[in-house]
């Protein structure tokens, strides 16, 4: 089978790849910034100026920035690669937070708070009515970055009005007190293969490991693998990094991300991180192509039926005979034509080089 890699060549991404080695005949190692996309009647992708090989699996990998970019090359290969863990539409839902929490709101997943306001005047009525402090969220952004902390009215008033100025659209979401805490959870397939807490080191409220918080060992309870696993399917993504915070009523998820670094969480894990994604992606990909190749066969057999039933008089196939000692096996689809049962009686009528079976009629 022949597998691709397509992302900015994380050191993650290197990982993944070494340990597709390993099931895979092929893995190429693809750059997303050489691939280019054209739509229309003769559209395609090209890579490094010549059209895609064709994959049996194409895992896609990249930040925030190329959202578009990977959802245009999924949606485009979608019904071209056989399986692809990441669909179209997972790249554009949760590289936006806010797409992210209408998702997790539909599927009824727990979350903080969070709200959304049309216009700065209106966000600054809403702070009258919310408890401090507050989280506040550029909808795009990952590894901690766009996220600002407001501890007061004032505080919240002044970040409302720089924000103002950039023209940037913003989430106002509660502030849960974990102590500078959150779970990363790492969902492949169905299962929860690793996961971690993270601290902060510092005084900054984000425990994200590029924030520069650390990783520790954390045994999940089942209600947050069944969160983590839950927010994965409702985002449609079956390798999926999960965040979630521990509060006093329970797990929330904040965020998620499916090009999730794999550094962190594989110095605490007790498996070998990239070996599980390597190892799903093999079998999830042998699953489907056999699925096709036994819908295949039958779809033959079914066509050669009808084409057979459709016609008047006798048909006539040309195909080799199967012997057991001396009888002769009939093909499936010639028994199922002929209507055999076992309980009737026929007349065999022989000669060389032709046999001639018919029901006896009294």
């Amino acid at each position: 089978m022949k597998a691709a890699l397509i992302s900015q060549g994380s050191k993650s991404s290197l990982m993944t790849r070494e340990a597709m080695k390993k099931y895979f005949q092929v893995v190429d190692m693809l750059s997303l910034k050489h691939l280019e996309v054209s739509m229309g009647k003769e559209g395609g992708i090209l890579y490094e100026g010549k059209p895609l090989p064709e994959y049996d699996c194409v895992y896609l990998k990249g930040s925030f920035r190329y959202a578009y970019l990977l959802r245009s090359i999924a949606a485009l290969l979608e019904k071209k690669v056989p399986y692809m863990p990441i669909p179209g539409i997972s790249f554009t839902t949760v590289h936006n937070k806010l797409l992210t929490h209408l998702v997790l709101e539909q599927h009824h997943i727990p979350m903080p708070k969070t709200y959304v306001s049309s216009t700065i005047d209106s966000a600054k009525d809403l702070l009258k009515r919310v408890k401090f402090p507050i989280v506040m969220k550029f909808p795009e952004g990952t590894q901690g970055k766009g996220v600002m902390f407001a501890d007061s009215l004032s505080s919240a008033s002044s970040l409302l009005d720089a924000l103002g100025v950039l023209n940037q659209p913003f989430i106002i979401q509660e502030y849960i007190e974990t102590g500078g805490c959150d779970i990363r959870a790492l969902v492949v397939g169905d299962k929860v293969v690793a996961a971690m807490r993270r601290r902060s080191l510092t005084e900054d409220k984000r425990a994200n490991i590029h924030a520069g918080g650390k990783g520790e060992p954390i045994h999940l309870t089942r209600e947050v693998i069944n969160i983590a696993l839950d927010t994965a399917k409702a985002l449609q993504a079956d390798i999926c990094g999960i965040d979630i915070l521990e509060s006093p009523t329970g797990p929330l998820v904040i965020e998620a991300n499916v090009s999730p670094g794999l550094q962190g969480i594989q110095e605490v894990a007790i498996v070998d991180v990239a070996d599980a994604i390597a190892n799903f992606l093999y079998l999830k990909t042998q699953t489907i192509l056999q699925g096709q190749k036994k819908g295949e066969e039958k779809k033959v057999m079914k066509d050669m039926t009808q084409t057979l039933e459709n016609k008047e008089g006798v048909q006539e196939i040309i195909t080799t005979l199967q012997f057991r000692g001396e009888r002769i096996l009939l093909p499936e689809f010639i028994t199922q034509l002929a209507h055999f049962e076992d309980r009737k009686e026929y007349v065999i009528k022989a000669q060389k080089g032709k046999i001639e079976v018919k029901e006896f009629k009294t």
